[in-house]
């Protein structure tokens, strides 16, 4: 049986019983390819699917008048998308695949399943939804008050603390499969911006770069600087109604 990054990434906060997994495995069920660079939905669509990310990394954005893209948010494997769009008859923004991937699609209606028949696990996916709306403020905080080099230093941080749910032994060395120009799109640089960021903490001996891969030499130091809170370390479960 193929392993189940969306249980993986439950399993991180939560204890999984056979009934959630069941309810969880439900939702993974149906699968589509993408290609990278591919669209996956345009913003303005009917909200009538989420997807659950089974492989590769995916990222939900809007276009800007002037013509330019702002990415909201990167989509790891384990992650469900489309959460925001739950309350609305359309999406809100744009889905794309970074990476050739497999999404899990769902019609949102199948979320009743969820919530009558485990209140813990409709706790979870809420509490879920919550923890991206604070990434997202944070990201919003740093893009409006610091420069290019924290900007960038902030991104980083984000990125590993995300993927350290689903990879628990990952240590400071991670892929980063992004652009630069997708970087610069989800923190407001251009990629000349966000190339010279880069080099910089390299320069600086907080970062080692060798192709796609990042290493954060000195994470103590770059989460001092940017005041860095990891939202996805732990998640208060104590209010959630028992089994």
């Amino acid at each position: 049986m193929t392993k189940s990054c969306l249980i993986e990434k439950i399993g991180y906060h939560i204890p999984i019983g056979e009934r959630d997994a069941q309810l969880l495995a439900a939702m993974e069920e149906a699968r589509e390819e993408f290609r990278a660079r591919s669209v996956v939905r345009d913003a303005g669509e009917p909200s009538e699917r989420l997807y659950v990310v089974k492989s590769g990394w995916f990222f939900s954005y809007t276009l800007l008048p002037d013509g330019g893209r702002q990415i909201l948010h990167i989509h790891y494997p384990g992650d469900i998308v489309g959460i925001p769009d739950i309350a609305f008859h359309r999406t809100g923004a744009a889905l794309a695949a970074a990476t050739d991937g497999v999404l899990c699609p769902f019609p949102k209606s199948a979320l009743d399943d969820v919530f009558i028949r485990s209140p813990r696990l409709s706790a979870l996916l809420f509490s879920i939804g919550m923890v991206e709306h604070a990434v997202l403020a944070d990201r919003i905080r740093i893009v409006g008050r610091r420069g290019a080099r924290e900007r960038v230093v902030h991104f980083l941080l984000e990125v590993v603390s995300r993927l350290r749910v689903t990879r628990r032994d990952l240590g400071a060395r991670f892929e980063l499969p992004l652009s630069q120009s997708m970087i610069g799109d989800a923190v407001g640089l251009t990629n000349v911006y966000v190339s010279r960021a880069l080099t910089r903490l390299q320069r600086e001996g907080l970062i080692s770069r060798e192709r796609h891969g990042i290493e954060l030499v000195d994470e103590t130091r770059m989460k001092h600087e940017v005041d860095f809170e990891d939202r996805h370390f732990r998640i208060d479960t104590s209010w959630f109604p028992r089994e």
